[in-house]
């Protein structure tokens, strides 16, 4: 167990304290859970720069990174969509878990076949996660009011929502090749 490692389980142990945030019945608590949210996640990039810069990526630390974030993203997703009861932030939110379901089970799958390097992280998911950390920190800090911080932060879900529609094509069109191939038979 290593300090970038230790990040990443600090990560996963911070969902259940944002939910009990989230939910408090003061002023306060958006405000609180947002930030708790906004921690997890700059130990999201922190954890993954240690592990590079300090060589010490583990299998326990690949497996275990991608899996936080996606727990992370999807509670405060379901949070977001249980408080705000709209069509925008809900379809956004469908569209997010939706997608990270098919990208991992593609990844899964190609890695089965040994060719996993065809669905890597692309620069593209960069800008995903970027646009979606910082609406999830603004809606999360807000009251499910239409003011220029709620709207700001739908748009900012919308656009990391197109995002990530795009990012699932390029990946499914990197996979077709071995997606669309028949196999022999046995």
């Amino acid at each position: 167990m290593n300090i970038p490692n230790l990040l990443t389980v600090l990560r996963v142990a911070l969902i259940p304290v944002f939910i009990l945030l989230f939910y408090l019945p003061f002023s306060w608590s958006y405000w609180a859970a947002s930030g708790v949210f906004a921690v997890a996640a700059l130990t999201d990039w922190l954890d993954g720069y240690l592990a590079r810069r300090w060589e010490q990526g583990t299998p326990f630390g690949a497996f275990l990174d991608p899996v936080a974030d996606k727990l992370m993203v999807a509670v405060a997703l379901v949070l977001l969509a249980a408080e705000h009861s709209n069509l925008w932030l809900t379809l956004a939110a469908a569209t997010i878990i939706g997608r990270e379901i098919v990208v991992s089970a593609l990844r899964e799958w190609m890695a089965e076949i040994g060719a996993r390097a065809h669905v890597a992280v692309s620069n593209l998911g960069k800008w995903k996660t970027a646009a979606q950390m910082l609406a999830l920190v603004i809606l999360l800090g807000n009251p499910p009011v239409f003011t220029f911080w709620v709207v700001l932060g739908y748009t900012l879900l919308v656009v990391a929502a197109v995002l990530t529609l795009w990012s699932m094509l390029q990946y499914l069109l990197a996979a077709w090749p071995h997606l669309s191939t028949t196999s022999e038979k046995k």
